[in-house]
């Protein structure tokens, strides 16, 4: 009996295969939102929009990312394709459809990715906070606002001589002003929970991954939501773009924002997300 109710009370696992299994959770009932977490976060990043979404009437599926969080570290399919087929996997074992796909960060590129590689038969929208992977990154002859790919190799190599101290020294930026310690540090320690494989090979492809063809291609509507002040993913560089890119995008732009808007303003990103989805599921 023991044995039995505490099988009962484990959390729910997608299997993807014999060594990678996805950790998830589904919230509520109503019109469906699938939560995408950023580099190194896992699914609680969202605790403060799925909650109250929920409690409003959605139905809030969030999952663990391979190598993230709760679900398995097979060692391998960290790009963008497989996690693509990864968040195919988690729809159809949840068996959603009309289902608005918000994605933090990193997560941008893996939605693009899904669309290009799925389709949209299941999908009724997407919300992009704060995207840090779209349209593309790298600085070249035709994306002169890119980034240099010196500066990503830089910042990888300061994380393999010390992931902890990479993120204290980013932590301030990351938030808005007066943010306790104590968030700071369920941040962190949601980061330093992930495989440090995935940490180390996810910013090499989200780098070198140009999704301007993908996005245009998109037709489905969308909210991309992004501060002025965010220092992880300016605004100029991935937001506005991005938002230019899609055909049916509504670009909002938090004053003061940064890439931690999710919980500086999470009252706001959650009305904005629950104002978007009534409109398109009405």
């Amino acid at each position: 009996m023991a044995r039995d109710t505490l099988n009962a009370r484990q959390p729910g696992y997608i299997r993807i295969d014999d060594d990678t299994a996805l950790h998830f959770s589904d919230w509520g009932d109503g019109a469906p939102l699938v939560f995408l977490s950023g580099w190194t976060l896992d699914a609680d990043m969202w605790n403060y929009q799925r909650a109250p979404l929920a409690a409003a009437g959605f139905r809030c599926v969030a999952y663990d990312r391979r190598g993230h969080g709760r679900s398995s570290d097979p060692g391998r399919g960290y790009d963008y394709d497989t996690l693509a087929d990864d968040l195919e996997a988690v729809l159809d074992a949840r068996s959603l459809a009309r289902v608005t796909l918000v994605g933090h960060s990193f997560a941008s590129g893996e939605i693009v990715r899904y669309l290009s590689r799925h389709g949209s038969r299941r999908v009724a929208g997407i919300v992009l906070v704060s995207p840090a992977s779209t349209p593309y990154l790298l600085k070249t002859a035709d994306n002169p606002a890119g980034l240099d790919a010196s500066l990503f190799e830089a910042s990888i190599a300061e994380m393999c001589a010390s992931f902890p101290d990479w993120i204290e020294r980013r932590a301030e930026a990351y938030f808005s002003p007066g943010t306790s310690r104590t968030a700071i540090q369920w941040t962190a320690d949601m980061m330093l929970r992930t495989s440090f494989f995935a940490a180390i090979q996810l910013p090499r492809v989200q780098m070198a991954t140009d999704f301007r063809r993908e996005l245009a291609a998109i037709d489905v509507p969308a909210l991309v939501l992004h501060g002025d002040c965010d220092a992880s993913a300016p605004l100029a560089i991935t937001g506005a773009p991005t938002a230019a890119a899609l055909a049916r995008a509504t670009l909002k732009v938090y004053e003061g924002g940064t890439h931690g808007m999710y919980f500086n303003h999470a009252a706001r990103v959650t009305e904005d997300i629950r104002a978007f989805v009534t409109h398109w599921q009405a």
